[in-house]
């Protein structure tokens, strides 16, 4: 396979089965940013996460795989990967609910950070929230499967779960936003 085609240096590109677009077209946008979030989650995996979290990662690299693969192909065109299904969706649940259930309660919005993994996760996740929202805003031109956005807000939740995990096993609090204030603490 050869890496340059020449075929986009006019600012359009392919679609997968089919068919050439803007370079600038929404759909283009949305897969594109899909790919951002599937490059993202392979530089979390990177720092060599706990298995759970590098398993679950794993699969969510494959689900942006197959999530692009449908959404470059033209409308009504199976590219011939299973797409995200409501499995999916509840597998993602389940992780999260076998996470949450041992952390300690939610009381306060946490601010991004603490270790390296968390901070990495947290960064998958705010690039998972950008590609849910141009899903949404190419679901306002043309139709996109409810699942997929579905699939998109479900696993944004799971990196922040994710990034509660790695702290508390390294050992690191989640840092609560707004901070205590001195009067709370007496």
């Amino acid at each position: 396979m050869k890496i340059y085609t020449r075929g986009g240096d006019d600012g359009s590109t392919g679609l997968y089965g089919g068919g050439r677009v803007s370079k600038a077209d929404l759909r283009v946008d949305a897969y594109g940013r899909v790919d951002e979030l599937n490059a993202l989650l392979g530089w979390v995996r990177a720092v060599k996460t706990t298995d759970n979290v590098d398993a679950t990662l794993a699969l969510a690299q494959d689900g942006c795989f197959r999530l692009g693969a449908w959404l470059a192909s033209p409308a009504g065109k199976d590219p011939g990967v299973a797409p995200p299904t409501q499995e999916d969706v509840e597998m993602i649940e389940a992780a999260i609910d076998a996470m949450e259930a041992q952390l300690d309660p939610l009381k306060t919005f946490v601010l991004p950070g603490g270790c390296e993994a968390a901070a990495r996760l947290h960064i998958a996740r705010t690039v998972c929230r950008r590609a849910e929202r141009q899903l949404v805003a190419l679901h306002h031109t043309e139709a996109v499967e409810p699942v997929f956005v579905q699939w998109l807000n479900r696993l944004s939740d799971l990196l922040f779960v994710q990034a509660r995990w790695e702290n508390r096993r390294s050992g690191v609090p989640d840092e609560p936003w707004p901070p205590a204030s001195d009067d709370e603490d007496q």
